[in-house]
C-alpha cells in the first residue's frame, strides 16, 4: 500500500524574516563566470551565452532573515510504501527533505538537522539538504524558499501521486511536480512538466540537486570518462572523471563536475564504504549530470557548519539536469512542454569493485537503478495522468499564476490557478487591468513591479502619477532600457519626491559621487528602511567617505561590517579591527564572498579566525 498523508517538521528553525522592499535591479556578482569561452565547442559556448537574467525581477529579495533559530514546525506531506518513505516540504519550493529506506531505516539524503537560510540563491535566502528542485536561471531557484500548490491526484496504478505546481516568475513559466511511490516500488519517481504558454521562445533552466552525506569513503559514480571542471577560478575545462576526484573528501577547494555522460538512461550515484548509497536516475531529456562539493579547506569547512550547524558530517551534491552544465540556458518552444521523470532510491555495489582502480568496472557494480525500459514504461504510465486534475488543496502557492493566467486567459490542464488565491500582493495589478491608474502613499515602499513585456507595456499607456513613472523605470530596467529607466525615475521624483524613486537612481548611476548623494537623500526621505542603510553606507564607502554618522549605535550583522570598514576609512584601525574582536555575523554573507576575509586581512597580520572565513579558494 502507499500512503499520503499531512504531517510536520518539528526542528529548529530560522524565520525567513520580512522581504526587501528595493527591487534587485543588480543581481550580485556571479559565483562562476567563465573566462575561456573562446576555447569551448560551439554548443557549449552557444548555450553559456544564451539567456542568462540581469536580475530577478519581478522577485524581491529574501534577506530578512537572522540566525537565531527556535523550534518550530514545518507543514509537510509524506509519500510512503513498504520500502521507502519520503517527506516534502511544500511551503519551500517542494524539498524532498528527507528520503527513508524502510527496511533498514537508512535516511538516504542528506538530512539538514536545521532550518537554516543562507545567501545563496538567486533570491538570497537557500538551506542546504534534500532534493532541491531549480527552474529558473542559473543558481538556486527563485522558489526554493517559497509556497507551492499541492494537492493528490490518482496515479496510473490507483496509488496517490503527489502533486505540486506553481508559476515561475522570472520566466513566467508554469511547473509542476508529480511524486509517484507505486505500492511494490524501491524507486520513488518524480515527473516534471514545464510549459511555455507563450507566443515567443523562453529561455529554460532545469537541475535537480540531491545533497547526500560525505564522509572520507564517499564516491560518486556516474557514467562519463570525462567531465567539465569549474573551480571558481573562471575556467572551465575538460578532465578526465577516473581517480580522486571521485572521492569528494579528497579535494582542497571548492569544485564543480559537469559530466559527460553517454548513457540514454543518464544516472548518477553515491555510495559509502560498503558499497550502499543513494542513485538518481532519469529518463533522456535530463542528460546533464553534475558533483558540487565544497573542499576540505578552512573556508569550505566552515561553510558547511554555517549551512547546517550541529550537524554529524558534512555533504555533496549530486545533480541531473537539461543541459551539459548549469551555466547553460536552452530554448523553450512557443506552446511547446518538456517532461522528463525521474527516480530516486538506494542502490548497492560491491565494496571491492566500487572502490577499485577499475572505472568502468566500479560504475558497472552499482545495482539497484531501473533500466532503461522499466523508466520509460513508467514516463508513459505517468503522462496520462499529467493533466488530471488535482483534488483538495493540501497546501496553497501564490496568486501571480492566477494573475498571470487570468490576464493570458490561459487553460493550464493539471495545474490549476485558482482566483481564490489574488491577494493583496496582486490587487495593485488587478487594478489595473481593470484601468485604474496606480496611486501611493510615497512614504511607502511601493508593491513589487510586474516587468514582463505585457505589464510593461500597459503601464506605458497608462496615466502618469508618481507610481506610475516608478513602475515604468523598473519594467524599463528590467528590459535593459537603462536610459528610458532613469528618465522614467527622474519623472517619478519630479511628479513626486519619493524614497524609492531616489535610490533606484543611485543603483543606475556610474557616477560613485553621484550614486552617494542620490543615497544620502533616499534615506533622509526613508531613514528606517534597514536595506537602504545598508546600500547608502556601502555606497559612501565606494565614494572614498567614511559615513559615521549614518552607522546605528549598536550594529549587528552587515552593518557591523560596515561600520569596520568605515572606521578604517575614517583611519580608526583599532576601532575597526574592535568590531572583528568583539564578534559578529553577517547572515546573509554571499556564496563566493570574501568582503570578511579581506577586511581582516587589512586589519591584522594574525591567523584569520575561522568564523571569518568564507574563501572557496
Amino acid at each position: 500500500m502507499t500512503g499520503l498523508r499531512r504531517t510536520s517538521l518539528t526542528l529548529p528553525a530560522a524565520e525567513l524574516g520580512p522581504e526587501n522592499p528595493l527591487p534587485p535591479l543588480v543581481k550580485p556578482e556571479a559565483v562562476a563566470s567563465v573566462s575561456n569561452v573562446d576555447e569551448l565547442p560551439a554548443d557549449l559556448a552557444a548555450g553559456l551565452a544564451y539567456g542568462r537574467l540581469d536580475t530577478v525581477l519581478p522577485c524581491r529579495l529574501q534577506d530578512g532573515y537572522t540566525r537565531d533559530r527556535e523550534v518550530r514546525e514545518l507543514p509537510a506531506l509524506v509519500l510512503e510504501n513498504d520500502h521507502l518513505r519520503a517527506t516534502i516540504l511544500p511551503s519551500l519550493g517542494g524539498r524532498l527533505w528527507s528520503l527513508v529506506h524502510q527496511p533498514s531505516g537508512r535516511e538516504l539524503l542528506y538530512r539538514n538537522p536545521v532550518f537554516q537560510p543562507a545567501n545563496l540563491a538567486l533570491r538570497d535566502a537557500w538551506f542546504a539538504g534534500g532534493v532541491e528542485w531549480n527552474l529558473g536561471s542559473t543558481g538556486h531557484t527563485t522558489l526554493t524558499c517559497a509556497p507551492m500548490f499541492a494537492a493528490a491526484v490518482d496515479g496510473p496504478d490507483g496509488t496517490p501521486v503527489l502533486r505540486l505546481w506553481e508559476w515561475e516568475r522570472t520566466r513566467d513559466l508554469p511547473y509542476q511536480l508529480d511524486f509517484w511511490l507505486p505500492a511494490d516500488s524501491e524507486h520513488l519517481f518524480v515527473g516534471v512538466r514545464v510549459r511555455n504558454p507563450h507566443s515567443h521562445d523562453v529561455p529554460v533552466y532545469w537541475w535537480s540537486n540531491t545533497a547526500v552525506p560525505q564522509t572520507a569513503s564517499t564516491r560518486v559514480l556516474v557514467p562519463a570518462d570525462q567531465a567539465w571542471h569549474y573551480g571558481y577560478s573562471g575556467r572551465l575545462d575538460l578532465v578526465d572523471v577516473p581517480g580522486e576526484l571521485t572521492y569528494p573528501a579528497r579535494a582542497s577547494a571548492a569544485a564543480d563536475y559537469f559530466f559527460e555522460v553517454a548513457s540514454d538512461r543518464p544516472w548518477i550515484a553515491a555510495v559509502d564504504e560498503t558499497g550502499a548509497g543513494l542513485g538518481q536516475a532519469s529518463t533522456a531529456r535530463l542528460r546533464g549530470r553534475k558533483l558540487f562539493l565544497w573542499g576540505e579547506s578552512a573556508g569550505g569547512r566552515h561553510w558547511q557548519e554555517w549551512l547546517a550547524p550541529g550537524a554529524e558530517t558534512g555533504y555533496l551534491e549530486i545533480q541531473a539536469g537539461l543541459a551539459r552544465t548549469q551555466l547553460e540556458h536552452l530554448r523553450l518552444p512557443p506552446g511547446e512542454a518538456w517532461d522528463w521523470l525521474e527516480a530516486y532510491g538506494p542502490v548497492t555495489a560491491d565494496p571491492a569493485a566500487v572502490h577499485g582502480e577499475d572505472w568502468r568496472a566500479a560504475t558497472d557494480a552499482v545495482t539497484g537503478l531501473p533500466p532503461a525500459d522499466v523508466l520509460a514504461a513508467r514516463h508513459r504510465a505517468w503522462r496520462e495522468v499529467a493533466d488530471a486534475d488535482p483534488g483538495e488543496l493540501l497546501a496553497t502557492g501564490s496568486g501571480w499564476g492566477a494573475l498571470e493566467t487570468l490576464r493570458m486567459v490561459a487553460c493550464l490542464p493539471g495545474t490549476p490557478f485558482p482566483k481564490e488565491t489574488l491577494g493583496p500582493e496582486q490587487q495593485p495589478w488587478l487594478d489595473l487591468l481593470d484601468g485604474e491608474v496606480p496611486q501611493g502613499d510615497p512614504r511607502v515602499p511601493p508593491p513589487a513591479t510586474l516587468v514582463n513585456r505585457y505589464w510593461a507595456d500597459l503601464l506605458e499607456y497608462t496615466a502618469d502619477t508618481w507610481l506610475t513613472w516608478y513602475h515604468r523605470g523598473v519594467a524599463r530596467w528590467a528590459a535593459g532600457d537603462r536610459d528610458a529607466a532613469r528618465e522614467a525615475w527622474l519623472s517619478s521624483v519630479a511628479a513626486e519626491e519619493n524614497a524609492w524613486a531616489v535610490r533606484n537612481l543611485a543603483v543606475a548611476t556610474s557616477d560613485v559621487e553621484e550614486a552617494a548623494r542620490w543615497y544620502r537623500r533616499a534615506l533622509e526621505l526613508a531613514p528606517d528602511v534597514r536595506p537602504l542603510l545598508v546600500e547608502a553606507v556601502s555606497a559612501q564607502l565606494a565614494a572614498g567617505r567614511a559615513p559615521v554618522s549614518l552607522l546605528p549605535e549598536r550594529p549587528e550583522g552587515r552593518l557591523a561590517l560596515l561600520t569596520a570598514l568605515t572606521r578604517l576609512a575614517a583611519g580608526d584601525r583599532a576601532g575597526a579591527k574592535a568590531v572583528f574582536d568583539a564578534g559578529f555575523e553577517v547572515a546573509n554573507i554571499r556564496e563566493g564572498e570574501t568582503s570578511l576575509s579581506d577586511t581582516w586581512k587589512a586589519l591584522s597580520a594574525d591567523p584569520m579566525p575561522a568564523a571569518y572565513d568564507f574563501r572557496m579558494k
